[in-house]
């Protein structure tokens, strides 16, 4: 096993979560581990998918499956699915969520996906885009991120890098469902969120509560103070900033080079999944 590859224990839990090796029809598919761990290698270094090593395979060959396992929507079912396991060991705090952003600069080649037909996908609250802007760190996409009690990621939304934290608060409380077994919905929103000032509006507060979700917000110096704010919890919210630092070591998430926004959050999907596989 070489460095920024999975381990027996990591491989042996999520090994059943993808794709069958050898499908109905066709010849089997290379070797999935190795392939996986040609996308980790890219993960952690950030280069280019020519830089790849020849350990890995073809170059075509990883950087496709890539792609068609992004748009299949197999990281996505992985990291629910891994999310789900933990729900049902009791690893899972649902009292306590954090939400915050960060600055993502965007490298020059990020820019220049074809206008026609674009789409930020599911990950993006504009829906239409490649959650692209400038802002005063440059060129930019802002993330966004939901973490449960434990400081494990749960959901990622994408917007443009000027964008506000309360634009995408909505997007960021209404993804991350964690589906359980028998009848009944998925487990989707926590008891309480915590987030900055940068969350401190009315309306932000309001659609938080329209969720069944209790704020634990500070209030600006031009607002009303809360005598029920819950400081404790608050100091909690720094495990959603370490969350962040934990997954601006991959360098594929610390600096954007995908053009299209949905391949960047298939890259932080892949971070979010090795954090609850560790």
């Amino acid at each position: 096993m070489r460095r920024f590859e999975l381990t027996d224990a990591q491989w042996e839990q999520i090994a059943p979560l993808l794709p069958p090796q050898k499908p109905r029809t066709g010849r089997p598919a290379e070797d999935h581990r190795r392939i996986l761990n040609g996308m980790l290698w890219i993960l952690r270094t950030g280069a280019p998918w020519e830089d790849l090593p020849a350990r890995y395979g073809a170059v075509g060959t990883v950087s496709s499956r890539f792609y068609r396992w992004r748009k299949a929507g197999v990281f996505d079912r992985v990291l629910q699915r891994l999310q789900a396991q933990a729900d049902a060991r009791g690893d899972l705090d649902w009292d306590l969520h954090f939400v915050d952003a960060t600055v993502v600069r965007a490298h020059q080649h990020a820019a220049g996906a074809r206008r026609s037909g674009a789409i930020g996908g599911e990950g993006t609250v504009e829906g239409v885009g490649e959650a692209l802007g400038r802002s005063q760190g440059g060129f930019s996409t802002k993330l966004h991120l939901r973490a449960e009690g434990g400081g494990k990621p749960m959901a990622a939304v994408l917007t443009a890098g000027e964008r506000h934290e309360q634009f995408a608060l909505d997007a960021l409380m209404d993804k991350g469902a964690v589906r359980r077994p028998g009848r009944g919905r998925p487990r989707l929103r926590p008891c309480r969120a915590a987030g900055d000032r940068g969350y401190s509006s009315p309306p932000a507060r309001r659609r938080l509560k329209q969720r069944r979700v209790e704020p634990v917000i500070p209030t600006r110096k031009d607002q009303p103070r809360q005598p029920d704010f819950d400081k404790a919890a608050y100091r909690e919210r720094n495990k959603v900033e370490r969350l962040i630092n934990r997954l601006k070591q991959y360098r594929r998430i610390a600096t954007r080079y995908e053009k299209r926004a949905t391949n960047y959050l298939a890259m932080v999907t892949l971070g979010m999944t090795m954090l609850w596989l560790t």
